[in-house]
């Protein structure tokens, strides 16, 4: 049925029926009524998913004024925050953005939707604080020495060696820089993630830190094979790197204006660290791998290159996402561009 109103211009609208199905068991969640054609996704999980399971409750009790036939009713129960729901055109398809209009998607008058379960969510800067600030602290604890990591007679004493203390300052200013860039630069499109990923990422980086540390900071380390020369070279390119890192985020940054989802094309500004845009797609991702190549030069020491070598792979497979995603998004996206490393990948 088509529900036809007249608004006060005098124009006709065409209401929508919106049935709401679960993407694994076909069952039907809910079904909304003389829904407006210009509601967004956002708008139909707040008014349908953000819920309790009730069976069969009346629209004048359950208080959604759309509602004729309903299996889930609204309520301040936090479970079915919106953040945790995917709405999808297909049980296996991709979720649709909460910005995305009603009207504007490949359905009838009568759309049918499939809802899943994303699991609890957690916000980026969240995670991003917590991954980042732990390899900050953990460093710095095999860097001074504390009991329990070496020998006794090791306890609190210092390297004689200043490449281990530069060492220190170039990891200590890289997770500073990310921890002042999530709380004044990021803008992300996406307000949270999956809870689980917190526990991985933590892994991830925590454990690379502890292991890194060990080794640089370990009383029998030993410095590079080329002296001076090589610390010196290798600080150059980590610094050098480090800046064009941040360029870059700044330039993105700009990209978009704040609590918009907006999308544009990267292009090169005055700022010289950003002209490399002109041939990557991800430049953040490839002065990224830059200092920390600048790292394991500086170090020579082998959990460093490891955790670059796979730092580098997890880059690359976002960098080819990321560009992929541009190529399709718009049509004018420069053909020169490579996702991380010009030319090559």
């Amino acid at each position: 049925i088509k529900h036809l109103l007249r608004n006060y211009t005098g124009q006709t609208v065409v209401f929508f029926e919106v049935e709401i199905l679960d993407a694994k068991t076909k069952d039907k969640l809910c079904f909304l009524d003389k829904v407006e054609p210009n509601a967004t996704i956002g708008e139909i999980k707040s008014i349908t998913l953000n819920m309790n399971l009730i069976q069969n409750i009346p629209p004048e009790r359950c208080g959604c004024p759309a509602v004729t036939s309903c299996r889930l009713c609204l309520s301040t129960d936090p479970q079915w925050y919106p953040a945790r729901q995917s709405i999808r055109l297909d049980p296996k398809g991709k979720s649709l953005k909460d910005e995305d209009v009603l009207q504007q998607l490949p359905v009838g008058t009568t759309a049918t939707f499939y809802f899943r379960d994303l699991g609890a969510q957690i916000s980026w800067v969240t995670v991003f604080l917590t991954e980042y600030t732990g390899p900050l602290i953990i460093y710095l604890l095999f860097y001074f020495r504390v009991p329990f990591i070496y020998a006794p007679k090791y306890d609190f004493t210092t390297s004689k060696h200043w490449v281990v203390h530069l060492a220190c300052m170039c990891h200590s200013f890289h997770y500073v820089k990310r921890l002042l860039e999530t709380l004044f630069v990021h803008r992300f499109s996406h307000g949270t993630m999956p809870l689980r990923n917190i526990f991985k990422n933590c892994t991830y980086y925590w454990g690379f830190a502890a292991w890194m540390a060990y080794y640089i900071n370990h009383p029998l380390y030993t410095p590079p094979m080329y002296g001076e020369q090589q610390v010196t070279i290798a600080l150059m390119i980590f610094l050098f790197c480090q800046i064009g890192n941040f360029s870059i985020h700044i330039a993105l940054r700009n990209l978009r204006p704040p609590g918009s989802k907006t999308r544009k094309i990267p292009y090169p500004t005055k700022n010289p660290f950003t002209w490399v845009f002109l041939l990557v797609s991800c430049p953040n991702y490839t002065y990224e791998l830059g200092s920390w190549l600048g790292f394991t030069m500086m170090t020579q020491c082998l959990p460093v290159a490891f955790f670059t070598f796979v730092g580098f792979v997890q880059m690359t497979v976002w960098a080819k996402g990321k560009h992929r995603s541009y190529l399709k998004e718009f049509r004018d996206y420069p053909t020169l561009r490579s996702p991380i490393l010009p030319f090559i990948l």
